[in-house]
């Protein structure tokens, strides 16, 4: 059953589920957006809109963050009720379904061997892990058809695509084939978060060392077999190509890259571990002599700035390389992306600069420059993020995949009113496990997030959490 979360989330293995009653929760939603704000006072909205309506985007515009190592300091919000529940491995992408009944994990095995974990979803009670389905590679990034039919996890040089009713039902062949893109092996055979159009018919994936994002006629695979022939091409990205989203109205694809598709080569211009790298305590993909004098943990000194990528995702579908509108400086480090307010708004966590930032989507179309119209400081190294609450609040992932000396792992919340109009915006924290990378809303209001780290998959109940 769920529980109070009453203190923060330990190292691996130290969790237990909890078990006092929770009564349902219900939120869904998006919206979101903030004006830089360094302080612990809890923030309120004022209600200057119909309630329910998205707040206005702000008029100015604000640069980009630097590097930075400040962050926001919140104070802990101990009435949210959550619960843990252990998966065998270190969880990467969370998905639920449309329905709202099942769950999706892509778990990395410890000890080899990968899986993605199926869960059933009851508003009264902690998920429940019903069963484990074998995939090739190493699953990470997951995404669901919008019909609900199919379940794509990024994996190697594309993706593995699911049955969800198979693997709901626990029947044979849940796995129905793999999208790959042609040549992309070794390093270039990095997928690392996966996307569908609206109508379904086609697939994008983020392969994060091959500044690209590869582009994938999926209904042609269901129908035809999957092979080559499915690879449609790439997308130009910069350096380190990690987030993507939808719009709602499917028109635009909006993608992530950690560094500027400019700059020297990433092990020159960057040192510390990619998206997709071991985390904290590892040396690997980085250069010794920069990281020690380095701003913030996991930068370089003089670390070009990161992007976000507007792609007609339309024209994406036959002309991946023409399919580019604009491109901007998206903070340190930008690594997810998701939009919000019905699309009007497009909020980005900059993992090197501890900030989650707010673009308006129609100024990145007309008016690129003027596009970052407010930017919150939340807690060390923002990872995942979700708007949740019919868009009144935002929760970040702060991640401390770094252990930066003093911070800790914790889900930021954010008051979207206050930031927009540029009060103080942060909220609190919410106990994480170790390491809280991807997020989910289920239908019925609970939040998933997967504890890296730690091997457990959080549930927390948005209805619990105050400042909305």
């Amino acid at each position: 059953m769920w529980g109070m979360r009453l203190a923060r989330a330990t190292a691996r293995g130290a969790m237990t589920p909890v078990t006092a009653a929770l009564a349902c929760c219900v939120a869904a939603g998006c919206t979101s957006a903030a004006t830089h704000v360094a302080g612990t006072a809890p923030a309120t909205a004022a209600r200057t809109t119909p309630a329910g309506a998205a707040p206005p985007l702000p008029a100015r515009a604000v640069p980009s963050p630097g590097c930075t190592s400040a962050v926001s300091g919140a104070s802990e919000l101990s009435s949210v009720r959550s619960a843990m529940l252990p998966v065998p491995g270190n969880p990467f992408g969370v998905v639920a379904t449309p329905d709202g009944r099942w769950a999706f994990v892509a778990v990395q095995g410890v000890t080899g061997g990968s899986s993605v974990e199926v869960l059933r979803l009851d508003g009264a009670a902690a998920p429940v892990l019903v069963r484990s389905i074998t995939v090739p590679g190493t699953p990470l990034g997951e995404t669901i058809t919008p019909d609900g039919r199919y379940l794509l996890a990024a994996d190697g040089a594309g993706a593995v695509v699911i049955s969800v009713a198979r693997a709901e039902a626990g029947t044979a062949g849940a796995v129905l084939g793999t999208l790959a893109a042609p040549g992309a092996t070794g390093a270039a055979a990095s997928a690392i978060e996966a996307a569908v159009s609206a109508d379904g018919r086609f697939a994008f994936v983020t392969l994060e060392y091959d500044q690209q994002a590869a582009v994938f006629n999926l209904g042609r695979a269901l129908a035809d077999g999957f092979g080559a022939a499915d690879y449609v091409g790439g997308i130009p990205l910069g350096q380190a190509a990690v987030g993507m989203a939808v719009s709602p109205d499917g028109r635009w694809l909006y993608a992530t890259s950690e560094v500027e598709s400019s700059s020297a080569p990433r092990a020159a211009a960057v040192a510390r571990p990619a998206d997709t790298a071991p985390p904290t305590g590892s040396t690997a993909g980085t250069t010794a002599g920069p990281k020690a004098s380095a701003a913030a943990p996991g930068t370089a000194p003089g670390e070009p700035p990161g992007t976000l990528t507007v792609i007609d995702l339309r024209r994406a579908e036959t002309d991946p390389a023409g399919s580019v509108v604009a491109t901007v400086d998206a903070g340190c480090q930008p690594v997810r992306v998701i939009t919000a307010a019905d699309g009007t708004q497009v909020w980005v966590t900059a993992r090197g600069s501890d900030d989650v930032l707010c673009f308006s989507a129609a100024r990145l179309r007309a008016d690129p420059s003027r596009a970052l119209v407010a930017a919150v400081r939340v807690g060390e190294a923002p990872v995942g993020l979700a708007a949740v609450r019919g868009g009144s609040l935002l929760v970040v992932a702060d991640s401390d995949r770094f252990a930066a000396v003093g911070a800790s792992s914790d889900l930021e919340v954010v008051n979207v009113a206050s930031a927009l109009a540029g009060r103080p915006a942060v909220v609190g924290e919410i106990g994480a496990g170790a390491f809280p990378r991807d997020m989910a809303l289920a239908p019925d209001g609970t939040l998933l997030v997967s504890d890296y780290q730690s091997d457990e998959l959080e549930a927390v109940g948005v209805a619990s959490i105050p400042g909305g």
